[in-house]
C-alpha cells in the first residue's frame, strides 16, 4: 500500500515563502510522475505543477509560474514544492499525487495524499 504524506504547510505572510514536501512510503515511486494540486476554500481542486519521473520535465499552472518550483529526490522518494512570493490567493489545502503519466486532473492520479494547509495572511 502506497502512502503519500505532505508536510511543510503553515501560516505565512504575503510575500513570504514555504517549502512543501511529500514523502512516499510503501514502494518506490521513482518511475512515477509526481504532481501538486490545491483546493482553495470554497473552490474546486486545481492543478499546480507536475514533474516527470526523471525530473527533466515539469509544468506549472499559469497562476504560479515564476513563483513556485517543483523538484524531486528519488533517492528519498520525496517531491518538493518551493513557494515564493506567496499571495493571499495561494491560501489552500495542498495535495500531492503520483501516477505513471503526466496529468493535470486530480481524479486521474492513482496515488493521492491527504493534504497540508497553507494560509497566506496580509
Amino acid at each position: 500500500q502506497v502512502q503519500l504524506v505532505e508536510s511543510g504547510g503553515g501560516l505565512v505572510q504575503a510575500g513570504g515563502s514555504l517549502r512543501l514536501s511529500c514523502v512516499a512510503s510503501g514502494r518506490t515511486l521513482s518511475n512515477y510522475a509526481m504532481a501538486w494540486f490545491r483546493q482553495p476554500p470554497g473552490k474546486e481542486r486545481e492543478f499546480v505543477a507536475f514533474i516527470s519521473w526523471s525530473g527533466g520535465s515539469s509544468n506549472y499552472a499559469e497562476s504560479v509560474k515564476g513563483r513556485f518550483t517543483i523538484s524531486r529526490d528519488n533517492t528519498k522518494s520525496t517531491v518538493h514544492l518551493q513557494m515564493d512570493s506567496l499571495k493571499l490567493e495561494d491560501t489552500a489545502v495542498y495535495f500531492c499525487a503520483a501516477d505513471r503519466f503526466l496529468r493535470t486532473r486530480w481524479s486521474e492520479y492513482y496515488y493521492r495524499g491527504q493534504g497540508t494547509q497553507v494560509t497566506v495572511s496580509s
